[in-house]
């Protein structure tokens, strides 16, 4: 079992690197492998819903000059997923909103039913916000979130400060070991277990 850790932050090894290490390591104690991919500072494309990617089956974006269709691979061989993001504005960094949206609408398979967790990171405010706002996805396709004994949250400004969090890196531990039990039960039997679900029956407010 493998979980796909995202870092939106510009900086390789800052607070966010931090609050996701925690995890990582702690997930290495539970028997889980983590890979943590760096989004970096290259600029990523947002969805302009061309619908390529549906109309073509093509399984990932038509779009192939940034990082997400790398992404993408390394999801089909991930079991659940944990983003993380400095917040800016009490939002999370732009970058990781239109890389997980593209992700969804292209390759939306490779994420149903995986469990699925967010990391906010900030100097003092918005937090909740932005934790909140990329939990949002997560919910419509039908990834669990995991939960922790607090918001997942982590704070420092300067590189570094976040190691001094220790209620902080102490609630990322937490939400590791709540990923690994989860991860336990649904590969209990071998092969993952997801509970069965309807067609979707989509429709619209206007008639």
């Amino acid at each position: 079992m493998k979980v796909l850790l995202i870092n939106a932050s510009p900086h390789k090894q800052g607070n966010t690197f931090i609050a996701l290490n925690e995890v990582a390591n702690q997930l290495e104690k539970n028997g889980i492998a983590s890979e943590i991919v760096q989004l970096g500072v290259q600029p990523v494309r947002s969805c302009i819903v061309c619908t390529q990617c549906k109309s073509k089956a093509l399984g990932h974006c038509v779009f192939d000059d940034d990082i997400c269709n790398r992404v993408i691979e390394k999801m089909a061989d991930s079991d659940a997923l944990i983003i993380g993001s400095p917040v800016y504005y009490g939002q999370p960094n732009g970058a990781i909103l239109s890389l997980v949206q593209r992700m969804f609408f292209s390759a939306g398979y490779l994420f149903q039913n995986k469990p699925a967790a967010s990391v906010a990171v900030c100097r003092r405010g918005g937090a909740t916000a932005a934790f909140q706002t990329m939990n949002m996805p997560f919910q419509m396709m039908n990834m669990p979130v995991v939960t922790s004994q607090y918001w997942n949250i982590v704070y420092g400004r300067e590189q570094g400060q976040a190691s001094l969090d220790s209620e902080g890196l102490q609630t990322m531990r937490t939400l590791a070991n709540n990923m690994a039990f989860l991860l336990k039960k649904i590969h209990s039997d071998g092969e993952p277990q997801y509970p069965a679900r309807e067609t979707w029956q989509p429709m619209h407010f206007i008639r």
